[in-house]
């Protein structure tokens, strides 16, 4: 009865509850389960998803959910791509960030130059071309058909394998969309008979707008005068803006099947005006395409036209003379308008300088150059060195006189001709000037402004009428400091393994014990990606008492008690029979066992190594490029520097507590492989004298025998203690003397040695 009565109440709301179930399911079988991409720098995040799952790309994929780029509206400042984390079932994949920040906010360089050449004139006019354009532009690339065996040196060659000039222009165009399209805006193509004034073309192309579709060069009709449009005739050359190249990117197999011509130039003409709608122009926006054509007896001395002073290309150039005598010429003309620009800059401001309140005073000599630098105490003066023209006063070991010669010879040479220039440039033509004899030189470098230079000449001074009398002359000069260049460097990194090398004697093993701590605690507690090799060097007596008294035996114990003490941690060492050590001896040994990418530190046994100084070592030491030599801070004697009192736990870098040890060359930092190029040309000396693998150290090998950078800099990260180091008679002279030079100077301060001999005369005295 109560089962009945229930369903009584339940059948006038039955259909109700079915028409809802129904309705929830027909509704949620018609919602699709992809959201929306709403916000677009989520954009790349929904690709990787959607690409991962090819099966159900169409099904997930909507019309709406991606935005549409237009390359011609593109913008022209960079834009940053925010990155956001996503969480996929609690892994969270690391974000890879692009090597350079240009590449990461989208920057691209300016121009391009690309030159059409061929096998028969890579080598002559290519050469020419290279020489003239290379060191002004930031990248230059060769196309051509074929190339012979020999490829000259410092070009970058492009060969697509056939010569058919249609073809190689074909190929060119396509190399360029693989290979650099996404990191120029402008491509400046051209022939190897041009003479191109590279930087003008470099200085044109930042005022034109990146975004447009520009075919600038000379017009040119096509043959036959059918077709309507102009081409860039390639003799000239011609610019291509990016945009122009992405349109035309596809449409140019269309255009290798379609259009047939004889002549390069004219194929890419009337690919570009038939699929962008783009003639060839000599103006845009103010700016001029201007260009000159090369006679056969053309004179270049005689040639005063404006047409060939603002040109930006000549053409033709018959061969690699002409080449550089329109070099020289044009670089001529820039040089003097830089001089003109210069003296007009200089009299502007003399004339400025008149209404300030101090008058012509305000205005710093020379003109345009930083003022003198001012010391704020009396250790900050300026030192003059005095000099004649045989004899220089200030020399590097400390003698009072010395032979002028080399490059200070060559010095105040240059300053006196430069002074005779000066003074006959002012009293010309009433007197002529003729040097007798410099009575008093001197020079001091001052670093803000430059070299500076104080004469007094004995001259001749000579009228027009022919009377002569001697008088004496004071000039002042200054050599300045020109413009500081940005040098390119190779990539580096800061996670290259470094193999630190250290090589003892028995002098060294109570100094060891303090090396090992510090480097465990900077080195092996840090988790330092780094790994050091212990050399142990006996001599021949030590050798053989090996077995009964092992001179390194706590050395070892220690080494076993670390590498248990750090798990996975070895400290290889190598042990060296020798009665005469040497630094490249050493090294010989030790290059075999590693591979030739390998970064080497050599340290000494007083080194304290850090992470911040191993990481200098790395971003400093290039392969084939440069090695490293850094001028560590020593420590003073601390019975001088702190006169019996105890010495600081931490010493600071003051010039009371310690100096830069210039004298030192024992550290350094290099790679295997530039190390085993350079030993290779160490060999032919060897044979004639066999006592250079002693007396040479690293410095002086890689100085004398490699091709390298050598870069010396003072290291603030690398400190040593102070100890009183023996030097090796062994080795060559300047070594040696280097070594007791440093010995010497890391005694103590001056002022610390003067203070210590007024004590001891005052002892004797009484």
């Amino acid at each position: 009865m109560r089962f009945a009565k229930i369903v009584g109440y339940l059948k006038p709301i039955g259909p109700v509850v079915v028409g809802i179930s129904l309705g929830f399911t027909l509704s949620l079988l018609s919602v699709s389960w992809v959201d929306d991409i709403c916000d677009p720098s989520w954009k790349d995040n929904a690709i990787e998803e959607i690409s991962s799952q090819e099966g159900d790309l169409k099904a997930a994929g909507k019309p709406n959910s991606f935005l549409e780029v237009n390359e011609d509206d593109e913008d022209v400042q960079p834009r940053i791509i925010p990155y956001k984390q996503v969480n996929n079932e609690g892994q969270v994949k690391k974000p890879v960030r692009t090597r350079y920040a240009s590449m990461e906010l989208g920057i691209r360089e300016n121009l391009f130059a690309g030159v059409l050449t061929s096998k028969n004139t890579i080598n002559t006019l290519g050469v020419s071309v290279n020489r003239t354009i290379s060191h002004h532009l930031d990248m230059v690339v060769f196309f051509t058909g074929m190339t012979n065996r020999k490829t000259p040196q410092g070009m970058q060659v492009v060969t697509h394998g056939d010569e058919r000039p249609m073809w190689n222009m074909y190929q060119t165009i396509k190399y360029i969309l693989e290979h650099f399209i996404d990191e120029y805006n402008w491509f400046y193509l051209t022939q190897d008979d041009t003479y191109t004034q590279a930087d003008r073309i470099k200085a044109m192309v930042p005022h034109l707008s990146m975004n447009r579709m520009l075919y600038m060069g000379s017009p040119e009709e096509f043959i036959g005068g059918k077709m309507e449009g102009r081409y860039c005739f390639g003799g000239f050359g011609y610019l291509l803006s990016r945009a122009l190249l992405l349109r035309l990117q596809a449409f140019l197999e269309n255009c290798r099947n379609d259009i047939l011509s004889a002549r390069p130039d004219e194929w890419l003409g009337r690919c570009i005006i038939d699929y962008t709608d783009t003639n060839c122009v000599d103006e845009h926006e103010g700016l001029h395409y201007d260009r000159f054509e090369m006679g056969k007896n053309s004179d270049l001395s005689k040639e005063q036209s404006d047409q060939f002073k603002n040109t930006l290309t000549v053409h033709p150039v018959s061969d690699p003379e002409q080449m550089y005598r329109l070099h020289k010429h044009f670089t001529e003309m820039e040089l003097q308008k830089s001089y003109d620009e210069i003296e007009k800059i200089q009299a502007e401001i003399k004339n400025v300088s008149v209404l300030a309140f101090e008058g012509n005073r305000s205005a710093m000599w020379p003109v345009g150059v930083s003022p003198p630098f001012k010391p704020k105490t009396r250790f900050e003066v300026l030192k003059w060195e005095y000099f004649t023209e045989d004899s220089l006063y200030s020399c590097l070991d400390g003698s009072p006189k010395c032979e002028l010669q080399g490059i200070d010879k060559m010095d105040v040479a240059d300053a006196i001709d430069m002074a005779m220039g000066e003074l006959n440039k002012k009293y010309m033509p009433v007197l002529h000037l003729k040097k007798q004899q410099l009575i008093n030189g001197y020079r001091r470098f001052d670093p803000t402004r430059g070299m500076e230079y104080t004469l007094d000449l004995r001259v001749e001074a000579v009228t027009q009428k022919g009377r002569s009398r001697s008088i004496t002359k004071r000039v002042h000069l200054v050599r300045p400091l020109s413009n500081l260049e940005i040098i390119p460097m190779p990539y580096v990194t800061e996670a290259t393994r470094i193999h630190i090398i250290l090589p003892l004697t028995k002098e060294d093993t109570g100094l060891v014990k303090l090396f090992l701590e510090v480097y465990g605690s900077n080195g092996l507690q840090k988790k330092e990606n780094a790994i050091l090799t212990i050399l142990f060097i006996y001599d021949l007596l030590q050798a053989q008492q090996v077995s009964q008294n092992d001179i390194f035996a706590d050395v070892k114990a220690q080494i076993t008690s670390y590498e248990r003490k750090f798990t996975g941690v070895k400290v290889p060492w190598i042990s060296v029979k020798t009665d005469t050590p040497s630094q490249i001896k050493f090294m010989d040994i030790i290059s075999k066992k590693h591979p030739v990418d390998t970064l080497f530190f050599t340290a000494t046994v007083n080194t304290i190594i850090n992470t911040e100084f191993l990481n200098r070592c790395r971003m400093n030491s290039i392969s084939n490029w440069q090695v490293f030599f850094p001028i560590h801070f020593k420590d003073f004697n601390p019975d001088l520097a702190y006169q019996g009192q105890e010495p600081p736990a931490k010493i600071d870098l003051v010039k009371d507590a310690g100096h830069f040890d210039r004298n030192a060359f024992d550290e350094a930092c290099f790679y295997n492989s530039d190390y085993m190029t350079t030993r290779t040309h160490l060999t032919a000396d060897l044979q004639e004298n066999e006592e250079l693998l002693e007396t040479l150290d690293f410095y002086e090998m890689f100085v004398k025998y490699s091709g390298l950078h050598v870069f010396r800099a003072i290291e603030p990260a690398l400190h040593q203690k102070y100890v009183q180091q023996a030097c090796n008679p062994h080795l060559s002279e300047d070594i040696y003397h280097r070594c007791v030079q440093s010995s010497l100077e890391g005694l103590g301060s001056r002022t610390q040695l003067a203070l210590v001999l007024f004590e001891q005369e005052q002892g004797n005295s009484t």
